[in-house]
């Protein structure tokens, strides 16, 4: 097979997948027949390959058109799956039931947090909805690694001139402690090109 036919299929398989997800996938942590709510799920870039795996896929998106996408993807690749599993919605006002769910993904979302009022209330009711003994995992930017300006609380100015609330290690070290959480992961941060650090922190529930 050449190798950009194998290129070709995993892509297929795995979509634009976020690469910290594809290591949970890989190390088993989310498995067929998990129920995975994908909070804050945009287009569906991490749902292909959970999709066609079997995974019970719920997913929650402020934008009707990203959840309309992710209800065609998942009509493609897991028609079993009812439309409703795909909601429009607030991420800190979920109506999914308390211990709904296996896996909690939330990538990408919670730095766009308004103040530090809105980032709690999100990760309130993110971890309302994990099961005891579920996987919560959330990829958000930071500033491990980089300064930025300081603009209120803990707003800053990240270097394209948008204003994400970052945290630091102290911040998820301390709600990690007061979640009586246990770390899956050590923290992993990436820095992308002087540009912004996005921090990935997995969680199990007690």
């Amino acid at each position: 097979m050449a190798l950009t036919e194998a290129a070709m299929n995993v892509q297929e398989q795995f979509g634009q997948i976020d690469i910290y997800v594809f290591d949970q996938i890989l190390r088993g942590n989310i498995a067929p027949g998990m129920r995975v709510l994908d909070a804050g799920c945009g287009y569906g870039r991490n749902l292909v390959h959970l999709l066609r795996e079997g995974c019970e896929v719920h997913a929650i998106d402020a934008s009707a058109e990203g959840v309309r996408h992710v209800r065609a993807l998942a009509a493609e690749l897991a028609p079993n799956l009812s439309a409703e599993n795909f909601r429009v919605g607030l991420i800190e006002k979920m109506d999914f039931a308390d211990n709904f769910a296996d896996v909690v993904l939330c990538n990408s979302v919670l730095h766009f947090a308004r103040d530090d009022a809105h980032f709690l209330a999100m990760v309130s009711e993110l971890w309302r909805v994990l099961k005891p003994g579920g996987l919560f995992f959330c990829r958000l930017g930071s500033r491990i690694g980089m300064d930025f300006e300081r603009l209120r609380g803990n707003i800053f100015r990240i270097n394209d001139g948008s204003e994400w609330l970052l945290v630091d290690e102290s911040i998820l070290m301390k709600m990690t402690h007061d979640m009586n959480a246990v770390m899956v992961d050590p923290l992993k941060t990436t820095i992308v090109q002087d540009y912004r650090c996005m921090t990935t922190w997995v969680l199990r529930k007690r």
